[in-house]
């Protein structure tokens, strides 16, 4: 196992490295109720409900294709038995290849994508096909998801030394670049106008940021790539600079100009996980050490303002033992993502425009009580990673 971040965080913050452990011990016991034996996948979600007899308990609903890969991205840092408990009896290799085995059902770019980059990583010996159906399902000319072109570029990084990739290596890293809009340091929601309506086309998400600049990290430390390598980097430094005083990653950004359309939900997953991923693997790769901004993030798992009663106590926690979960998210609870829609239209015409009474009116102190397994994939995959070869 490699400890290289968690050390340095119990160098930094000994009281953070201990909330670290902690959400590390919480995915590995979370993550086997989220695994479905008889399908051999995981979960989509695992949601708190109320049962009949008026007892709070887990429901379980979905499967996810990429959840499944996630995880074994995140697990293949354990120990082999360790991941053998995760995985129904198999390590995260031999659970890769089931999925691997599953991808002429694979319609998802996203999902192939993610099960490619496990096999790149696992060092599966069927990657060269799983590689084939991330290529039938990326058709050149065609306008992707960003966070999708973004998996597909660090799964072709990843498979870059056992596989030649580099004509497609290239497409892909063209294609991420040249998806930003001007100068704008953030990425939007699609790589090419099509998939997005008009009116929301400018307003893209967390995940569109800090997957493509993990990518452009992961590519940059897989073979010399300045260019690749300031992308990321100028995309972290913003994000990090509109990061919340209470640690909190934002949710919608405008990727015209890189000014911030909707602060909320918070993610925990953001929090513990794929902030931290993103920028270590950026720092690994020789850019910004962004240290400061991923332990101030991660406190907010135990320090939420939004949830802070008048005193300052917590009115509930996000992480929660007794059930194996973190609790997805903090919202606002407007009806329909009122808040979401009206400061996406606004800015649609005027860039950067608040709407403050909206924040007064709808303050954030719901809860969305549900957790899913590709939260504690990443978090395993944040903080047992280590620097890239």
């Amino acid at each position: 196992m490699n400890t290289t971040r968690l050390g340095a965080l119990a160098h930094e913050d000994p009281s953070l490295h201990a909330l670290a452990e902690r959400l590390l011990a919480l995915a590995e016991a979370g993550l086997p109720a989220m695994y479905l034996p008889d399908a051999e996948t995981f979960v989509f979600t695992r949601a708190g409900v109320v049962s009949p007899e008026g007892t709070p308990v887990l429901e379980d609903r979905g499967t996810s294709t990429r959840y499944a890969a996630i995880t074994a991205l995140g697990a293949r840092f354990l120990p082999e038995d360790r991941q053998r408990a995760l995985f129904g009896g198999r390590t995260a290799e031999e659970f890769t290849g089931v999925l691997v085995e599953r991808l002429p059902g694979v319609t998802n770019l996203g999902d192939a994508a993610l099960v490619a980059w496990a096999a790149a990583e696992t060092g599966h010996p069927k990657l060269a096909d799983a590689l084939d159906r991330v290529a039938a399902l990326d058709v050149p000319g065609r306008p992707q998801y960003t966070v999708e072109a973004a998996w597909v570029l660090s799964a072709l990084a990843a498979a870059r030394t056992a596989v030649d990739m580099e004509e497609r290596l290239a497409a892909a890293r063209v294609r991420l670049l040249a998806a930003r809009v001007g100068d704008s340091p953030l990425f939007p929601h699609a790589t090419e106008p099509g998939l997005v309506p008009g009116y929301r086309s400018h307003v893209a998400c967390f995940a569109d940021q800090t997957y493509p600049l993990q990518a452009l990290a992961r590519l940059h430390a897989s073979g010399d790539d300045p260019q690749a390598l300031a992308a990321a980097d100028a995309c972290a430094a913003r994000i990090c600079e509109l990061q919340g005083d209470g640690g909190q990653w934002w949710w919608h950004y405008d990727a015209r100009d890189g000014s911030l359309v909707e602060g909320y939900p918070v993610y925990s997953v953001h929090q513990h996980a794929m902030a931290p991923t993103a920028l270590f693997d950026l720092a690994e790769a020789g850019g910004t050490d962004f240290g400061p901004a991923i332990r101030r993030g991660l406190r907010w798992m135990t320090d939420v303002p939004e949830l802070a009663d008048p005193t300052g106590n917590p009115r509930e926690p996000m992480i929660r033992e007794d059930f194996g979960v973190t609790w997805r998210k903090v919202y606002r609870g407007d009806p329909k993502k009122a808040v979401r829609a009206a400061r996406g239209l606004t800015t649609r015409v005027a860039p950067r425009a608040r709407l403050a009474p909206l924040d007064r009116i709808f303050r954030p102190g719901a809860v969305d009580r549900e957790c899913r397994p590709y939260e504690f994939g990443w978090m395993l995959f944040a903080w047992l990673g280590g620097p890239q070869r």
